[in-house]
């Protein structure tokens, strides 16, 4: 026979004996006291219970738009970005859009969209990064495609050829002053009679 005064460890090993879901009891409270228990009952939320909408599927689109510039610089080409991607954009409340130039000698960045001094002024910075003079004075070997080749290559590099734009409630939320610069690196420009750049725009988003 237990004796239920008996010592607290004596209480703990009888305790242990016992299935919990068939005692309710106070740490404190004597053995005596024990009083049967109901089993309880947990609610639980689910997420992917009946009340809730089955999850969003993503969406995918891609297009391919071709540029060319009117000369060597930065050239702003948000609206054609715009224009190329509206139909699929425009059903997407959140999401991501990748711009992917396939060249080499050519670049994307954002930056100002208002002063056209920015675009000037960029071009000139990174004429004093990486300067024609050095296809000349020896600094560079890959010479052969003529003196703004190499230094293309090198500002494309440096510039980067994939933007990552995130998507919000149907349009690229780009600040109220950025836009997406086409820069082209290399010399043979004018529309029609230049260098036709290819970027890809892939479009992931949910409604």
């Amino acid at each position: 026979m237990v004796n239920f005064r008996s010592s607290k460890s004596h209480q703990i090993l009888l305790l242990s004996l016992l299935p919990a879901s068939l005692v309710a009891f106070s740490p404190a409270a004597p053995l005596h006291s024990f009083v049967s228990a109901q089993p309880t009952t947990t609610s639980t939320t689910s997420l992917c219970s009946a009340s809730n909408t089955a999850p969003a599927i993503p969406m995918w689109a891609q297009h391919e738009i071709s540029i060319t510039a009117p000369s060597r610089g930065c050239h702003l080409i948000t609206s054609e970005v715009n224009k190329a991607i509206q139909k699929d954009i425009s059903g997407m409340k959140i999401g991501m859009a990748n711009l992917f130039i396939q060249h080499t000698s050519a670049s994307l960045t954002i930056n100002e969209n208002a002063d056209p001094d920015v675009r000037r002024d960029m071009e000139v910075a990174l004429n004093k990064i990486c300067p024609s003079e050095w296809t000349k004075d020896g600094t560079f070997d890959h010479v052969m495609e003529g003196e703004d080749d190499m230094p293309g290559h090198v500002k494309s590099s440096l510039m980067g050829v994939s933007l990552n734009i995130p998507i919000k409630n149907g349009r690229l939320a780009l600040g109220t002053w950025q836009g997406i610069y086409l820069n082209e690196h290399r010399n043979q420009g004018g529309w029609g009679g230049g260098h036709t750049r290819r970027i890809i725009i892939t479009l992931q988003g949910q409604s």
